[in-house]
């Protein structure tokens, strides 16, 4: 989205302000898709302290800059740079993002996130566990992590276990985009509304009185709402509900296989593109997020996973193909669901003792 400009007071890749009785935090990397660096993950961190500590603040809005989306998801290529020299970005990177994600999630103040346009991996970790979550008609959520040898993180295992029936396993597995409506059905959004009114909507939350409630901010948004609650994905559960309800990828590639309708062979195709390794630990991490008691439970089971993902010749490949050299043929190891093994999965979902993660019990 673009909004008139005014004056900040930091410039770069973030940009943190007051304006009226909102705290500003705006993605500033337009064209990098506003993609996610250590450095604003920190920014962001201290704008909620900021915001979160001054009492003219009533709510906090995230947005991003340009017109293609919020967040095209965490700076990949600094990731594969210092994967390929056995650097700790990844440990460093991650650690940050999750305590915030977590943070996000309980903030005491309303938190309003625009999730206009392109909103992938770590852009649905900023906005999708905030109090509000308002979605457009330009909207095109994603967690395609798997296409890179990785998984749904920053608390995605914790969403997409909560999305109704298999829809989650479905979104997780295939990386497959949700339009806004599809977004509020599978629990990752709260409200349409017109890209042509975010301006509007905004310039209200500006004006909001300090001590506003959630259920009123809620209200406001509702007032220029769409009233969309479920897109193209819902008339597809049934089958989506059959064909993912296993545990095993096996059997889920079977039931695929077996029903051999058009929409069954090109899910199929889609999941054979994507990172045998990726999928196993996929799979598993979102049966295991079902009986969580907690988003901070599986973002440390995301933490162990994420390290030995960095480690990874599958998460070198992955990006090579998707960002370095774009070729889109990355050649997986190993290259097919049967060639995973249990031995190779462990080390996933091992307990990792000092680089353990942990949450300040004080936000």
């Amino acid at each position: 989205m673009t909004t008139a400009p005014a004056t900040a007071e930091s410039e770069g890749d973030l940009i943190v302000r007051r304006e009226g009785s909102a705290g500003i935090i705006r993605l500033n990397r337009p064209k990098a898709i506003n993609a996610m660096t250590l450095e604003m993950s920190l920014g962001i961190d201290a704008a909620l302290d900021r915001f979160e500590a001054d009492p003219a603040v009533a709510v906090v809005l995230l947005e991003g800059a340009g017109e293609r989306g919020l967040c095209a998801g965490g700076d990949i290529r600094g990731l594969y740079e210092s994967s390929k020299a056995d650097g700790d970005l990844g440990k460093v990177f991650w650690r940050q993002e999750y305590v915030m994600n977590a943070r996000i999630a309980k903030y005491p103040k309303p938190y309003v996130a625009f999730m206009d346009g392109l909103v992938m991996g770590g852009g649905v970790g900023l906005s999708a566990h905030g109090r509000h979550r308002v979605v457009t008609e330009r909207t095109k959520l994603a967690m395609p992590e798997v296409g890179l040898g990785f998984f749904p993180d920053v608390g995605g295992t914790w969403l997409l276990s909560h999305a109704p029936g298999e829809l989650g396993t479905y979104f997780g597995l295939t990386g497959q985009t949700m339009n806004g409506p599809d977004a509020i059905y599978a629990r990752f959004a709260d409200a349409v509304v017109l890209s042509s009114q975010l301006a509007e909507l905004r310039d209200v939350l500006t004006k909001v009185r300090p001590g506003t409630s959630s259920d009123e901010i809620a209200a406001l948004i509702g007032g220029f709402a769409a009233g969309e609650t479920s897109g193209p994905v819902a008339v597809l559960r049934p089958q989506i509900d059959k064909w993912f309800a296993f545990d095993r990828m096996q059997d889920i590639l079977a039931a695929l296989r077996q029903d051999g309708s058009e929409l069954a062979c090109s899910t199929l195709k889609t999941l054979g593109e994507k990172s045998p390794r990726g999928m196993v630990v996929t799979l598993k991490l979102l049966r295991l997020a079902r009986s969580a008691s907690s988003l901070e439970e599986c973002l440390v089971r995301e933490y162990r996973a994420a390290l030995e993902v960095f480690r990874s010749d599958d998460f070198r490949e992955g990006v090579r193909a998707a960002v370095i050299d774009k070729d889109r043929d990355p050649k997986w190891s190993p290259a097919a669901i049967e060639g995973v093994t249990a031995e190779m999965i462990a080390p996933y979902f091992a307990e990792i003792g000092a680089d353990e993660l942990v949450f300040d019990p004080a936000r």
